[in-house]
């Protein structure tokens, strides 16, 4: 029995959320200390002057993985959101043009052929493949906590093997289909959200193309952040406590053990600890250095996925003929691509990203208005964030956008705010201010990634995007439900 042993959790992002009540379901005691006032982590939710963003992810995609973790408590996706498919799923500006990415595989497929004759073919083969990745990779690696090689000694993972393209780039593996740069590029963009370059990510990961051309992307009603209130509320029906504004500072040991964690408030006893705050922060910050699995230099050898520079803007106007996710790949990609992983610089003409929930959610902005958020990827770890330069920045791409929309909107702002990499560091203790987490390639994935479980605190264990399966919201999801089983099968 497990009824009366109890469980710290830190952090209450995704994963810290997913392992907390799969931990309840297992009988554990669970007390998640979130050292902001709300829960949600980096998935936080940003309301002013009737406006409401999203500061996190705002890409709503595997909705399977969402199904599955609820279904586990018996429930439904619809017990607790509404969900709407966006169609187009998102736009692409061009130099000289945009092209809309239809949630219709076959209107996909003519958009395909229009810019390449051939390649609508090429695209069912590609995801046949893409496919096949998807299934074995959700069913035979992706829910493993990567302790040891022996977890993937699998009759049907290593047949498969040469199909699960582990050892070729996902770059390479799609220059085999396609030749036209526009579709390459469409094709790589997925794999962004791992967060390292397409020539350093297996193609593996061509699943993530199967994500969104068969998943779709989605738009939960008010926003990412509803699902945050969805996965909170779960965890209350299973009987998790929560305690707001209340940091950790500590994480007490005692003969190798985990005895409790030390807040600004009062000390806690548990039989085991979970943290899904920042890994490097755990071990450096809340563990004697005896304790720590890692090394300094271990860390600063690691890739890590990107920061970002964000800007939430409330506009007193609609914007005609837009949709709700629009790429930026209106200049060249490698320059940016190089001053984020091999030079980390601040970009001198950066690709972004806008997201308008206005255009499909009306509660997210008041009547006559939009809420827009801009992102540009930067490099982790860069100095100088300054609001000098994010004033720059921010002028450099609304330019763009206007330009490209056809449409002002500097003298319709009535709302802004912006949130970069110092940011990060002070809100999460984020590693070198990244973002995403730690990238995807394939020196950094599964066995190879931070382990789930302390290497020398036996009832202390990770969750989140720097340990498996990686960066992204279902992966959190995922790592939550990973680690809550390895909790309950080793304390």
């Amino acid at each position: 029995m497990t009824a009366n042993k109890s469980v710290i959790i830190i952090g209450s992002g995704f994963a810290g959320l997913s392992a907390a009540s799969f931990m309840a379901k297992g009988g554990w005691q669970v007390t998640v200390l979130e050292k902001n006032s709300a829960p949600g982590g980096r998935a936080t939710q940003l309301k002013a002057q009737g406006y409401t963003f999203d500061m996190g992810p705002s890409f709503y995609w595997m909705p399977d993985v969402f199904e599955r973790f609820f279904a586990q408590f018996d429930k439904r996706v619809t017990d607790y959101y509404q969900l709407q498919r966006l169609d187009p799923s998102y736009r692409i500006y061009w130099p000289d043009a945009y092209t809309d990415m239809p949630a219709d595989p076959d209107a996909l497929k003519k958009v395909f052929e229009s810019i390449e004759p051939g390649s609508a073919a090429k695209l069912d083969r590609y995801l046949a493949g893409a496919a096949y990745k998807y299934r074995v990779g959700m069913q035979k690696l992706v829910y493993k906590p990567g302790l040891s090689f022996t977890e993937f000694i699998d009759w049907q993972a290593i047949k498969g093997l040469f199909h699960l393209d582990v050892f070729t780039s996902i770059k390479k593996h799609i220059s085999n289909y396609f030749n036209h740069p526009r579709l390459r590029q469409v094709m790589e963009f997925p794999v962004l959200f791992l967060g390292a370059l397409p020539e350093e990510t297996p193609a593996l990961y061509s699943l993530m193309n199967y994500a969104d051309i068969q998943g779709g992307t989605w738009h939960p009603k008010g926003g990412m952040y509803t699902v945050v209130k969805a996965m909170h509320q779960l965890a209350l029906e299973q009987g998790v406590s929560f305690l707001f504004d209340e940091e950790v500072k500590e994480i007490k040991i005692e003969g190798g053990k985990a005895t409790g964690v030390v807040t600004g408030k009062q000390t806690y006893a548990a039989d085991a600890v979970i943290s899904a705050a920042d890994y490097h922060f755990t071990e450096n910050h809340l563990l004697p250095s005896l304790y720590r699995s890692y090394s300094d230099d271990y860390w600063q050898k690691r890739v890590m996925a990107p920061s970002c520079l964000l800007y939430y803007i409330g506009l007193n106007k609609k914007l005609p003929g837009i949709t709700h996710h629009s790429l930026f790949f209106d200049v060249p990609f490698d320059q940016h691509g190089q001053e984020i992983y091999k030079t980390p610089q601040w970009p001198s003409n950066p690709l972004f990203y806008v997201s308008v929930p206005s255009v499909t959610d009306s509660s997210v902005a008041p009547g006559d208005g939009e809420s827009l958020v801009f992102l540009v990827p930067v490099a982790s770890g860069l100095e100088g964030d300054t609001e000098e330069l994010r004033e720059k920045y921010f002028e450099l791409i609304v330019s763009r956008f206007e330009k490209r929309i056809g449409e002002p909107i500097r003298d319709a702002i009535i709302f802004k705010r912006s949130y970069s990499v110092k940011d990060f560091v002070n809100d999460y203790h984020s590693f070198r201010g990244n973002a995403y987490g730690l990238a995807n390639t394939l020196r950094q994935t599964a066995i190879f990634r931070p382990s789930c479980r302390s290497k020398k605190v036996k009832n202390l264990f990770y969750t989140g995007q720097l340990t498996v399966p990686g960066p992204g919201v279902p992966p959190s999801l995922i790592s939550g439900e990973v680690v809550a089983k390895e909790v309950i099968k080793a304390v």
